[in-house]
């Protein structure tokens, strides 16, 4: 599980990954196309995702494996601060509000973001309350 966060500024990630129940950590952010991009959900899908971002984000070559059950999210912070979510299909819905979050810990995390909390302080909190979140936490 994850929480990631926007606010318009900074890009926030926790770092916990879990395999049935064993919690291990990784880096959830990354750079590519000159775009910020933090990716949430089966970590085999988002891993794909991330590398069909990564080879143009082409319609034609988008993961298959997205349209399953196990699905992931990428959120993508373009050069111009506007936020381009992709979830299941190849066409990004464009996220028109100031901060965004997504993830398990999302509800806190935007809770937070909106009492004034910058996005890595939103994912401490978020942290705290939802208990599939954890291992630190990275922000670019």
């Amino acid at each position: 599980m994850t929480v990631i966060a926007w606010d318009g500024r900074t890009l926030a990630a926790d770092k916990r990954v879990s395999f049935q129940g064993l919690s291990s950590t990784t880096t959830k952010i990354s750079r590519a196309n000159g775009c910020l991009v933090a990716m949430c959900g089966n970590g085999t899908v988002a891993e794909q995702m991330l590398e069909w971002f990564r080879a143009g984000a082409m319609p034609g070559n988008f993961p298959k494996c997205q349209r399953s059950v196990d699905w992931a999210s990428l959120l993508v912070i373009v050069p111009d601060g506007k936020i381009h979510k992709y979830e299941r299909g190849p066409k990004p819905i464009i996220i028109e509000d100031q901060f965004h979050a997504i993830g398990a810990g999302r509800d806190f995390a935007i809770a937070a973001m909106h009492c004034g909390k910058t996005a890595a302080e939103a994912v401490a909190i978020a942290c705290i309350y939802e208990n599939s979140c954890g291992n630190g936490i990275r922000s670019e």
